[in-house]
């Protein structure tokens, strides 16, 4: 059973995502909260084990929330439910840790899939909303960092497929090698660059990686 804590500020949301998701027979919402604060306190008093993040809520919004969870327990999987003009908040979400986002009106089958698959530790994003994300006006951003040029080649293709929303069996079939190659890759790609997980590197690939000339 996948233990479920939902975070929004509207009543209506939290008690219309509840019902969805309970007719779930592998999901329990266990907790409630209105606002980020209170998500945090529950996020540490209940530990579930995916926390579902509004955005925009008053006293703490969703960013620092994550934040503040994530620093108590690294290892909670957070996925963020917004809409399109909060495209500059969800990429600080995602680069604070979240898992991935959903827009709201995402159909109740998909939403469960996506908590399933953010609870076995995969980042999820909704379609074409990576692209969404990194149209946004960014901040400053940093120059690459040096670890990039480590990289292999094979590595360098792996990260960019990365930023295209691939998956490893996508990847693998692309790069005609084997989805345990393909992991084994995203590994050393994390560690290199000190990256949390594949949604944090697939933002990384469209911020700084080079599609590789064709051979």
């Amino acid at each position: 059973m996948i233990r479920l804590l939902i975070v929004d500020d509207q009543s209506i949301i939290r008690e219309g995502l509840k019902s969805l998701l309970q007719a779930q027979p592998d999901l329990a919402v266990v907790g409630l909260a209105e606002q980020g604060q209170a998500g945090v306190e529950q996020a540490i008093a209940l530990r579930p084990d995916v926390v579902l993040m509004d955005i925009r809520m008053p006293i703490m919004d969703g960013v620092a929330a994550t934040r503040a969870i994530l620093a108590e327990d690294p290892e909670m999987k957070i996925l963020i439910l917004t809409t399109f003009d909060d495209d500059q908040l969800v990429s600080q979400a995602i680069r604070a840790g979240a898992k991935g986002y959903l827009l709201k009106d995402t159909p109740s089958e998909e939403l469960a899939e996506a908590i399933r698959a953010v609870q076995r530790g995969y980042g999820h994003l909704g379609p074409g909303l990576l692209a969404k994300i990194v149209t946004t006006p960014p901040p400053p951003q940093p120059e690459p960092p040096p670890e990039l040029a480590q990289l292999t080649p094979r590595e360098l293709e792996v990260l960019n497929l990365l930023g295209e929303g691939l998956n490893n069996r996508e990847i693998a079939e692309q790069l005609y090698i084997s989805e345990r190659t393909v992991k084994n890759h995203v590994t050393h790609i994390l560690g290199r660059l000190q990256l949390r997980d594949r949604t944090q590197a697939a933002l990384f690939a469209v911020q700084f990686a080079k599609p590789l000339p064709p051979h």
